[in-house]
């Protein structure tokens, strides 16, 4: 895992699919509805504008509210269960996952302490930026995941 450090995030728009979902059927979920996004989107003629991501709202329990999707340069008008949303301009913490996605907890036990080491509370979504994958490289040592936790706070030095 690289630093976990603040970061200033600008709005960016986004097509996505958002559902409520059991956490052991996460897998299915990226591999199914990353498809699909990735579909709607050349049918429109957009292309992604980056790396995949999934936004995740609220507490994650047994279930989770998640948005997969990608990045776009304009406004998504959205077709069918693809949508058009809006990561929005927030203050975050960041920390960057190298490795395999199960050992993703790690990472957000390592964010966790730091937020409250720096008495930084998290907004109600984070999201992860799969900047490398298994689609890009089998060798999960490879993999790379931006890990972003909105959060509200005393003011600590961004990058």
């Amino acid at each position: 895992m690289g630093d976990i450090h603040l970061i200033e995030l600008q709005e960016q728009s986004v097509a996505g699919v958002r559902q409520r979902i059991r956490m052991d059927e996460i897998t299915t979920i990226f591999d199914t509805r990353f498809t699909e996004v990735l579909q709607a989107l050349r049918s429109a003629g957009v292309a992604p504008a980056g790396a995949p991501y999934a936004r995740y709202r609220g507490g994650v329990g047994e279930t989770v509210d998640v948005e997969v999707g990608f990045p776009v340069t304009q406004p998504f008008d959205g077709s069918g269960d693809v949508v058009g949303e809006t990561l929005p301009a927030v203050r975050a913490v960041e920390a960057v996952h190298e490795g395999a996605y199960d050992s993703l907890r790690q990472t957000y036990e390592a964010v966790e302490r730091w937020m409250g080491e720096h008495d930084l509370k998290p907004l109600d979504q984070s999201w992860e930026i799969y900047e490398s994958g298994p689609e890009s490289d089998p060798d999960p040592a490879t993999w790379r995941t931006r890990v972003i936790f909105p959060v509200t706070g005393p003011q600590v030095e961004s990058r």
